[in-house]
């Protein structure tokens, strides 16, 4: 086995907040934070790029905090940088650990043994996506239900494209997300993507596919846009939709 990746004072992979929340919903934040192991560095990229969503959904921490405490629902929250190893991909797939993200070169990406890859899913992507499970079957044999909502966020512009929407739903089974984006359509102003900026797969997502799609759980993955969400006021707006529609649209 290789070298440890995190030091014994280094920050766990994986936060629960509010883990006693009695709402039928469970949130994941799979890129809620851009920590880097301190063995990486910051993988060869510059401080300004550590900030960018290519290192972490911008906002969505705070969001997904505002919204837990308003459902009272338990939040698990991953704390590393995508970069070094996205959360919501499965392993070994290319964007598992990006050399390239948008436009931006990750160096210390590249080039790894295969030692040094299966150490980050060993230690960040395992104990995240465990935690989840132990959560989940713990609910299961308590007899409490449980509705997955995956929780993320999108750039105004990608790749040069600007994108239009507000918010999206992505998702392959509908019974959620379609009474959702109906109630968001009803809202002033918001413009709602229907699988989009993105749409779920097996090769690009992993919360949704394992934990909600093969549990049989009513789910979705909500995808705000950042600039929406940036500040603390932004955040608390979002919190404060998604406290009062999920429930409609879920029937809860």
């Amino acid at each position: 086995m290789t070298e440890p990746l995190l030091a014994p004072d280094e920050a766990p992979p994986v936060t629960v907040h509010n883990p006693g929340g009695r709402s039928p919903f469970l949130l994941l934040a799979d890129h809620a934070g851009r920590v880097f192991p301190r063995a990486l560095g910051r993988l060869g990229i510059s401080e300004a790029d550590s900030w960018r969503h290519i290192a972490w959904d911008i906002g969505i921490l705070g969001t997904s905090l505002d919204l837990a405490a308003r459902l009272d629902a338990p939040l698990i929250a991953q704390t590393y940088s995508r970069l070094v190893i996205d959360c919501n991909r499965p392993p070994g797939v290319p964007s598992s650990i990006p050399v390239l993200s948008e436009l931006t070169e990750i160096p210390g990406n590249v080039g790894l043994t295969e030692d040094q890859k299966a150490a980050r899913e060993r230690e960040i992507f395992r104990p995240y996506h465990d935690r989840i499970a132990a959560m989940l079957d713990a609910r299961a044999a308590a007899g409490q239900p449980t509705i997955l909502v995956a929780m993320h966020s999108f750039t105004p512009v990608y790749k040069g494209e600007r994108r239009p929407w507000h918010v999206g739903m992505l998702y392959r089974q509908p019974a959620l997300a379609h009474p959702l984006l109906r109630l968001l359509e009803r809202e002033p102003g918001l413009v709602v993507g229907d699988n989009e900026p993105y749409s779920v797969g097996d090769e690009t997502d992993y919360a949704v596919p394992v934990h909600g799609e093969r549990r049989g759980l009513l789910h979705t993955a909500i995808e705000i846009r950042q600039d929406l969400i940036a500040e603390p006021a932004g955040q608390a707006e979002w919190g404060e939709r998604f406290a009062r529609l999920l429930p409609l649209a879920a029937g809860v």
